[in-house]
């Protein structure tokens, strides 16, 4: 199934039912997709609290960044933001060329590794000093994060984004639209109307546990994303191993 692109470059969800006897993948279910929301608001919040004052879950600011310092001449500087920028972009490339080329890490899916790649980086960023230049968890994070953008695309058929809160606030004003003029669709719009808003609860509650908890635990406040993580993997190992052992071919919608 070919992903329809709407015009800020998300996908949009795309009218077709699950393949009979299927379903939906434990990795496009919504608990999956919490759990990834929340860490996503924890590396949001981790990176600004205490890494640099910058968010590395998208690169609209690094952008932003790069043209002010191209704009006052301050061209070295404005080098070093094409380094966030291209680990972002090869974060995109690495998790696409991985399920387009339908990797499997013998008896996991993709997605299971994904979440078990990021387990052992948030592992590594706990165990720098302080002292460490901050842009070693600016890069590392941009890296992974582009990944799970790039890789949880969708939820029982709604597009998402796990890193960021843009596209759920423009689909939570759609929806919310829908919900109050639309014509005999009514509870769809508010099903993912309700979606979009509890992901952005999602992303909102990662962020306060990160803000908290990096005042008392400095840089080893991140290894508290591994439970959310952990919890995740679990679940995916679970479906991988078990009863979607004959479904590591399957590719999640979105794809």
């Amino acid at each position: 199934m070919q992903r329809k692109k709407g015009s800020d470059g998300v996908g949009t969800e795309t009218e077709r039912s699950p393949a009979p006897g299927r379903g939906y993948l434990t990795c496009e279910g919504w608990p999956v997709y919490i759990l990834m929301m929340l860490a996503g608001g924890f590396f949001g919040a981790f990176t600004y609290s205490i890494r640099g004052g910058v968010f590395c879950n998208a690169q609209t600011g690094n952008f932003v960044l790069l043209a002010m310092a191209l704009g006052n001449g301050n061209w070295f500087h404005a080098l070093y933001y094409l380094i966030p920028i291209s680990a972002y972009c090869l974060g995109a490339f690495v998790s696409e060329a991985a399920e387009r080329r339908a990797f499997r890490f013998r008896h996991i899916r993709w997605e299971t590794a994904l979440v078990l790649f990021e387990m052992a980086a948030v592992a590594f960023l706990g165990v720098l000093p302080e002292s460490a230049p901050v842009q070693i968890t600016q890069v590392l994070i941009n890296f992974i994060c582009s990944m799970q953008y790039n890789t949880f695309r969708q939820a029982h058929g709604i597009p998402m984004a796990t890193t960021f809160c843009t596209n759920h606030i423009r689909q939570a004003g759609v929806s919310l639209y829908g919900a109050l003029y639309g014509n005999g669709k009514r509870e769809v719009h508010v099903r993912k109307l309700l979606a979009h808003l509890g992901m952005l609860a999602a992303f909102t509650v990662g962020g306060v546990v990160s803000a908290f908890l990096c005042v008392r635990f400095l840089g080893r406040a991140i290894w508290f994303a591994e439970i959310p993580l952990g919890i995740a993997l679990a679940g995916l190992l679970r479906a991988d191993l078990g009863r979607e052992r004959g479904c590591l071919g399957q590719s999640p919608r979105g794809y």
